[in-house]
Parts: structure tokens; sequence; C-alpha cells
């Protein structure tokens, strides 16, 4: 076997047992000590029936090989981002497979100071490892695992993203999908002046009420209801990990992550006039856009959070957005966070005046997209390099798949990692009838 099937690009994710079970996991440890030399690890899990098991086989090849665990439980992927740092830890794994269905699980890795291990920069070395049997020795003297609860220590963490006193007595749906996210929403609903009315809150191993991805229509009928029925102010969403939230305007209307973007760089500018602001290839205009008519200075990367946090990082960027719902701040050790974005929507509705809807009309009109567009094909490279030659009049840019850019209109189409799929955005200025027959004419050239 050349490959090991969980391995991914930017993280592990498999079926359990087949593909991911506890054999693999104490090897992962094994090999994780051997990648890092590191004395010490945070280790925490999502709710996955399978997570108590590889959690405790991960922690027993870490501690053979003479590492200290710090296992701070059930949490969210960004609560690994708060506490690798926190307790100063040479590294940090979540045991998670985000939003995949209920017999998956995975392991998203970070360095010190929540630096992200992607398939460039140590993932295939771990791979390579087990494959070779090649892993760290058993120590003379075996690690410790001390269990941490580091829930306060992150709410007071969060609680530096936001002015309490600056956010009115609204109404919000809050869906944690049956994920990790409803959590911390009971811990931090005291601190709030907001009314919460909680949809799947509870954490549940079986996701009853569907995986907890908002990114899939059939999944956003849930807070839709519950904000038509509660007349309420706002919706928000999450996967299982909550590393993504998502947002309802007041009338129901489900949110681009790609406006959320220019709309939380725009308020975070404010504080910190002048500096750059990260954006992925795939949706652009309206971003580039709202980053210099605020004084900033907004900056491409590859898509992928371990991109966007690299650029992050050499850039000294403030913020970094993707239209996929990532949301990373400088602040928060240059790390995507689910949380901190909720509570900054939450202020700027507040201190606006305005209801979401009237703080993303313009940018809508301004530039309407598409949305990511995904199809199942055979050869996607193939389909690819057609469509740059139909398109060839356009400029191009290849930062993340191909992107053609003409005076009126863009579109960006990229492969997936994993599968056969080609992802298309395509966008316009101002003219929302022209992007949709463009939307269609590329696709049936993709699907053709």
């Amino acid at each position: 076997m050349d490959t090991i099937p969980c391995f991914k690009a930017y993280d592990l994710r498999g079926k359990v047992p087949g593909e991911l079970n506890v054999d693999l996991a104490y090897k992962i440890g094994k090999a994780y000590k051997k990648l890092l030399d590191c004395k010490s690890i945070v280790i925490g899990h999502d709710v996955r029936s399978s997570s108590d098991s590889i959690s405790e086989a991960l922690a027993k090849g870490l501690t053979d090989c003479g590492v200290n665990v710090i296992d701070i439980g059930l949490c969210g992927t960004e609560m690994i981002y708060f506490a690798t740092p926190f307790f100063d830890a040479d590294g940090g794994i979540m045991i998670t497979a985000s939003h995949n269905p209920p017999e998956y699980n995975g392991m998203k890795f970070v360095r010190r100071d929540s630096v992200p291990v992607s398939s460039d920069s140590g993932l295939k070395d771990i791979e390579r490892s087990i494959l070779d049997d090649k892993l760290a020795p058993l120590a003379d003297i075996k690690g410790t695992v001390t269990k941490k609860d580091v829930y306060a220590d992150f709410i007071k963490h969060l609680q530096t993203f936001f002015k309490k006193e600056n956010i009115k007595p609204l109404k919000v749906i809050v869906n944690g999908g049956n994920g990790c996210a409803g959590i911390v929403l009971d811990k931090i609903e005291s601190l709030l002046p907001i009314k919460m009315i909680k949809v799947f809150n509870d954490p549940d191993p079986n996701f009853p009420n569907g995986v907890p991805n908002p990114l899939l229509i059939e999944n956003r009928k849930w807070t839709i209801d519950a904000l038509l029925e509660n007349k309420a102010d706002l919706g928000v969403a999450w996967d299982g990990d909550y590393d993504r939230c998502f947002f309802f305007d007041e009338e129901a209307n489900f949110i681009e992550g790609y406006y959320i973007v220019a709309l939380l760089a725009k308020s975070i500018l404010k504080s910190f006039p002048g500096e750059k602001i990260i954006h992925d290839p795939r949706l652009t205009w309206n971003t580039i856009y709202e980053v210099e008519k605020s004084g900033g200075i907004a900056v491409q990367s590859k898509s992928g959070h371990t991109f966007i946090k690299e650029k992050m990082r050499s850039e000294n960027a403030v913020y970094g957005g993707e239209m996929s719902a990532h949301h990373y701040f400088r602040e928060n050790h240059y790390s995507d966070s689910g949380m901190i974005p909720f509570f900054l929507v939450l202020q700027l509705i507040s201190e606006s005046g305005k209801p979401l809807s009237q703080l993303v009309k313009e940018m809508i009109s301004h530039f309407p997209c598409s949305g990511e567009i995904n199809t199942v094909i055979p050869e996607p490279a193939k389909k690819i390099k057609e469509i740059e030659e139909t398109y060839s009049a356009g400029k191009k840019d290849y930062t993340d798949g191909l992107s053609v850019e003409f005076d009126t209109w863009r579109f960006n189409i990229r492969m997936s990692n994993t599968e056969p799929i080609l992802r298309l955005n395509v966008e316009s200025r101002g003219n929302i009838k022209l992007m949709e027959e463009k939307t269609e004419e590329l696709l049936k050239i993709i699907r053709g």
C-alpha cells in the first residue's frame, strides 16, 4: 500500500473502522511524536460515537513515546486552536470529521502556536512513517494524560472580540446541528443580552436531524422555519465542529459566506485601519471593493485553511475570510473560528440599527454571485483545459484552479482535492441576469 485512504490534503477523514480505527490512531500518535519531537500535545474530540475510543488510542500512542497529553475532552476545533498556545503545548490534535456523516471520523493537526499541518507540511511524513513502520520508539518513562476543562478560559478569550454593552436584545435562532456548538452556546448565553431560540442544541452522535452541514440546501430548512415561526432578527447555524457558521437574515434568506467576508472585513478595518485582509480566489470583486473602500489592503491566497493561515502570518493580516464560511483572525492565533463571526455580526446589527438584509443588500446587488456549484465528472482536469480554451480571451489567474476575468463578469473553476468534482463560482458587476446566463453557459460545458 502506497497511501492510507483517510489521509487528505488538509486533515484525516474516513469511515470507522474500515479507514480509521484505534490501531491507526495509536500509530498516528507515535508518528506525530516523530514528526514534532514533541513533549506535550493537546487533544480534544467532537461528539461522534467513535471519538472516545480513537482519542484514547491516540493518547496511548503519544504517551507510550513519552509525550504528555492534555485532554480537553468534548470540544470544537477552534478550542484546540486556542488551547495549544494557552497551555504552551508543542502541538494539538482535534478528533473530528466536521460535517461528514456519523460513521466517519478524522483528525486535524497543529504545531506549536496552532500553525496548521497539511499534506505539504507534515501529513505526508506521518503517513510515510506509518507505511514504513518507522515510528517514534517507546520511551523508558511514559507520558501522562491530564484532563483539563478549558471552557471558561476559552469563553474569556471569545469575549475579547466583542463589547457586550454594544449588543442589543435581539431574538436569534441558533442551530447547533446536534454537534458541539450547543455546549458553548449554553455557556455564553447568560453573558449576552440576546434571546436565543435553540434548534438541535444538544450534541448527539447520531445526528438525528441530518449531518450538520448548512451548505446543504436541505439542511437549512430547520433554521428558516424557526426564523419565520418566531419572527426572529437573525438565524445562525454551525457545522459539527463549529469552525464554520452560516447566517440567515430576518427574512429567512441564506446569506452567502462571500458577503459575510466583506461585512466582517469592513467592521474590523474600523478598529485596524489600513491593515491587510486575506481572501480566496473563488469570488473576489466584492471583497476587494469593500476592503479598499474601507482603507484596507486586499491580498489573495489559495483556498484552504492551511494556505490562508500561512498567508495571514506572512502578511501579518488582521483578518482572512473564505466564501466557504471559514473566518480567520490574527488575534485568534491566525486561526478560524465559528463563534467570533457570530458575535461580530450581532454587534454589527446592533450598532448599525440595520437588519442583516440591509447590511448586505448593496453588496448582493453590486456583485451578484452563483454560489459554489459542484459537479461530479470523470475527467475534471480535461474539462478545465477545455474551459480555458473556450474563454481564452479573458484575463487568467491560476492561484487556485482557473480564474478568468472579463470586464463585466468573472468565474473560478477548480477541482476537489479528494473527489472527481469540479467547483464553479461565477459573479458579475451588478448584472444578475448576466451572472445567471454565464453560469448556465459554463454548466452546459461542464456537464456536456
